[in-house]
């Protein structure tokens, strides 16, 4: 490409579709360039999506994207050797509010890549961008094999594991503690089975998330989403516990599979998607520098990501860095500045949104998560004590405070590791 062109865009992900869509309605000339044979082809399985910050750019996208189930259903489980504690929550009123649905990445991205070729976007698929060019310290565009393309304004919207932005000196090399490597399987099962078996109606939903034995005691956890037709699973694991420990997360992931309590929900399906990728999870400590001179940063290239235990978001974060970053350009374009003051206004936007607001109220939780006793002690003595309660032996019954604490005992915890643990939860969740 020889011409200028107004913006172009590395990743054709959620944050750089976003951005593209935007800039594109708006009447910019915009390239949008994907490693990938197609958008989406390198987003494995599925997740759950709460999209309210998708509707501010497609009003009613659940009426025409490829979205899966409405989730009205979140569970999150404490996972022992052969037992799991549920905390259950329903509300079918989450479903009329639309706020979260199952999607299939690989299904989502590319209908949201269509939405941009359709308003105007340069979709370029099969390119690997080598470097950003830099022209006295402005972007200027970027290389794609001997091929120079230039732009105004260069977004980097190229994943977790963004070189691009470490080539650029906007973040150091990754560091392991600030990543998980998450395994994912794709389950074919029917319809009918799934909502039966999670006793679910028409289109409602269910999301699962797992900590204890579905990483063999290593910081992160265990997922399962329900789709139409087959169910997202999978473990997500802190990339520098799985060195130090030298765990293989595909010996981890058919564990987690065959566990009693889980192997009974895809018992009967179809494999149909297997895969691994790097997740930020970090926080706010692997937030990198967010713009320079023609150039901004978004979605996972930025480390945006929130885990809090009971939720884990990232779409949404994507989506609404890539809209920030497209409302910049269009006010930069304004003025024709695209100096490093004008995309200043980038990381403004950032920090007066949802976005990093979110990030700061929960900048505890990467440390919180990381505890040992989460994975270990706290689902032994879950499963004791519920085990103790439920267990009739024509014997006396302890009174339950006596069984908590001899439940407690017995799982290596003492009453003020749960006072500690509980405060610090409490402050950073």
């Amino acid at each position: 490409m020889d011409e200028k062109v107004d913006v172009i865009i590395v990743g054709a992900g959620l944050a750089g579709c976003a951005a593209a869509l935007q800039l594109a309605r708006e009447g910019l000339e915009v390239v949008l360039v994907e490693r990938g044979p197609y958008a989406g082809s390198k987003n494995l399985s599925g997740g759950v999506l709460y999209g309210r910050v998708l509707e501010q750019l497609i009003p009613e996208y659940w009426r025409m994207a490829p979205v899966e189930r409405a989730i009205t259903r979140e569970v999150v489980t404490f996972l022992g050797e052969d037992t799991a504690f549920n905390m259950d929550f329903r509300n079918p009123r989450l479903a009329e509010s639309h706020n979260a649905y199952s999607v299939l990445r690989g299904k989502f991205d590319r209908w949201l890549a269509d939405q941009c070729e359709e308003a105007g976007v340069m979709l370029v698929t099969g390119i690997k961008v080598e470097r950003v060019l830099v022209r006295d310290g402005k972007a200027v565009g970027i290389l794609a094999g001997e091929d120079e393309m230039l732009a105004d304004v260069v977004i980097l919207a190229d994943g977790a594991n963004s070189f691009l932005a470490e080539q650029l000196g906007l973040r150091p090399r990754f560091d392991t503690a600030h990543l998980a490597v998450g395994v994912k399987e794709l389950i074919g099962l029917p319809r009918e089975t799934i909502e039966e078996r999670f006793n679910l109606s028409g289109d409602e939903g269910a999301a699962y998330g797992l900590v204890g034995y579905a990483t063999r005691g290593v910081a992160g956890g265990g997922f399962l989403y329900t789709n139409r037709e087959s169910i997202s699973i999978g473990v997500v694991m802190h990339l520098d516990e799985v060195i130090e420990h030298g765990i293989k997360p595909a010996e981890v992931i058919e564990d987690f599979l065959a566990h009693p309590c889980i192997e009974p929900l895809i018992r009967g399906g179809k494999l149909l998607e297997y895969g691994a990728h790097l997740v930020p999870e970090g926080g706010l400590a692997m937030l990198p520098k967010l713009s320079m001179a023609g150039l901004l940063v978004t979605g996972d290239a930025a480390g945006l990501s929130v885990n809090n235990g009971f939720v884990v978001r990232g779409m949404d974060l994507a989506i609404a860095s890539g809209m920030l970053a497209a409302q910049t350009v269009l006010q930069a374009r304004e003025k024709n500045d695209f100096g490093e003051e004008a995309m200043r206004h980038y990381n403004q936007r950032m920090e007066e949104s949802f976005v990093l607001k979110d990030m700061r109220t929960y900048a505890g939780a990467p440390a919180f998560m990381k505890n040992p006793r989460l994975y270990h002690q706290y689902p032994q003595f879950l499963s004791r004590l519920m085990s103790g309660i439920y267990q009739h032996d024509g014997q006396p019954k302890a009174h339950l405070y006596t069984l908590a604490l001899h439940s407690l005992k017995e799982s290596g915890l003492s009453v003020l590791d749960v006072a500690r643990d509980g405060w610090k939860g409490v402050r950073s969740l």
